[in-house]
Formats: C-alpha cells, structure tokens, sequence
C-alpha cells in the first residue's frame, strides 16, 4: 500500500482525492492530510510516505486586494519549503497543483505544447515561479509531477462552474454561440492523481475531460438536470465576440480555452465519468444541497 499526504487540508482538490480514494482504493492508497498554515506541519514526520500531494494555494481571491509577494510567498515560496522538507525526509515523488494560468491564456486560445508560459495574473505568475523553482530540486530519487488543471467542477465546487450554474438557471432564453472549453470533473481528477501516484508518473500533464465543452449546450444541459426547456437563439455571435474582447467575465463563460489533448495522456484512461453523468452529479448535490436547507 503506498501511502499519501496531502499538504492543504481544507482544499476542494485534496478533500476530494482523499474521499475518492477511501470509496474507490482502500487498499491500494492511504490519504492523510494536514494543514500548512502556521508552522505546525514543520514538525510533522513525512518520511513514512511515498508521496505529498501539494494543493494549497491562494486561488479564488480578488488580486486587487492581494500583492504579488503574498501570492508568491504562499503559492511559491511555501509550496518550495514543503518540497525540500519531503525530499530530505526520503519522500520520493511530489505532486504540485498547477494551473493553466501559466499560459498566455487569451480570447480563442488553444494550449499545445508550443504554447507561451507568460501568465498574466498574479496566480499564474506565482504558479508559474513555482513550478520553475521546483524544477530545480528535481533528482533521480526524487521525482515531480506538475498538474495544470483547467476549470474543475464538481458537487460543492468554488468557482466559475458555481457561477455559470447560477446564472444558467435564471433565464430560459440564452444566446446560441459556438466556442470549446476544456475541463474536468472533479472525479475524473481524483481517477488522474491516482494513476499518477500508483505508477509514480512524474512529468507536467494538463489532464481534462474527453470533450471540450460548448457553452450553451451546457447552460442547455444544466436546465435540462433540473427539468427546464431552454431556448437558444442565433444571431448574437458577432456582438459577443465583441463583448468577450473587454470582459473578462464574459471571457471566462463564453471565450474558448482548450488544451491539446496529446498534453493530457498519461497512457491509461482516467475519465471514469462521462460529461453528462458528471453535469447530473453536480447539478444534483446543487439540489440536494437546497433540499437540506430548506
């Protein structure tokens, strides 16, 4: 049995993972997790495990109110303090949480393997000097693996998926527009960070779901989990392309990113669940979530 410790307790990724793993491997992975605020998990013994799994990170924030070096101190300079900690304690692979931010993500991007590593927000910037100080400690016996995620969804997920779920479930008449956006279920990541941990694959992976996704067959499919027609209509392609060049928002919903999938094959399938199956998973804790509440 190999065994895993997460570094960032508290993170969607690692909750997720350690669950995953308990319900699907039992016997093949033990997960332990800590948290890495304060200094506490100085002191903790690392040298029982054969992995660290390193996803905390400031994400989600609004950057005006945060400088650069408080992103580089935790997303850089801490994720570097907890790697040399687990490589002098005879750990021998270590796992870092990325983001395709390091990208010169744009308006019509697609992420291949000629693609400019130039972020332009302060995350990806320090994402970025990470993964180049990591790079650096890298040793036969000590191996790395950097994951640059797109957009993950899943029940009780932060983020842009939670965002457009919302606004999906507001209105029934949408714009029809063509774009392709990668991304990844939160399971069908869990599936991916345990084949990278079992067959120790180091190496840096851009893993995603086996479609790239439309935006309105999504908001189109949101409504449907929840028993609403949709309608989409044509016509407004031209002044959305417009709009998506000044917002940044509408940038996020309806702008394409998508990702090469030669950058997301580590020689074995990993997604578990299929896009519709996973939308149903999600959009289902959204309504059972309510049910509790209410």
């Amino acid at each position: 049995m190999k065994k895993v410790l997460i570094t960032g307790k508290n993170s969607y990724i690692g909750r997720s993972f350690k669950s995953y793993v308990e319900a699907n491997y039992p016997s093949e992975i033990q997960v332990d997790s800590i948290s890495v605020r304060g200094d506490a998990w100085r002191e903790y013994d690392f040298s029982s495990y054969d992995a660290v799994l390193h996803v905390a990170a400031i994400v989600h924030k609004d950057e005006k109110d945060i400088s650069l070096e408080n992103y580089l101190e935790v997303n850089r300079n801490l994720a570097l303090e907890i790697a040399k900690k687990a490589k002098i304690s005879n750990v021998s692979h270590f796992i870092f949480m990325s983001t395709v931010a390091v990208y010169a993500v744009e308006n019509n991007c697609k992420i291949t393997l000629n693609s400019s590593l130039n972020p332009k927000t302060k995350y990806g910037k320090s994402k970025l000097s990470a993964e180049n100080k990591l790079k650096q400690i890298v040793t036969s016996d000590f191996s790395i693996t950097i994951i640059r995620p797109p957009m993950i969804y899943g029940p009780a997920c932060p983020g842009n998926y939670n965002r457009l779920s919302k606004l999906a479930k507001k209105w029934a008449i949408y714009p029809k527009f063509t774009n392709q956006r990668s991304m990844i279920f939160i399971d069908n990541l869990s599936e991916f960070l345990y084949q990278i941990v079992k067959k120790r694959i180091s190496g840096i992976y851009l893993p995603q779901n086996q479609i790239y996704v439309n935006t309105s067959d999504l908001i189109k499919l949101i409504r449907k989990k929840h028993g609403e027609n949709t309608v989409l209509l044509p016509g407004f392609a031209r002044l959305l392309k417009i709009l998506i060049k000044y917002s940044s928002t509408l940038n996020k919903v309806y702008g394409t990113l998508k990702i090469d999938f030669a950058l997301s094959t580590i020689g074995s399938n990993y997604n578990k669940i299929s896009f519709d199956q996973s939308v149903e998973e999600t959009e289902y804790s959204v309504d059972r979530k309510l049910r509790d509440i209410s």
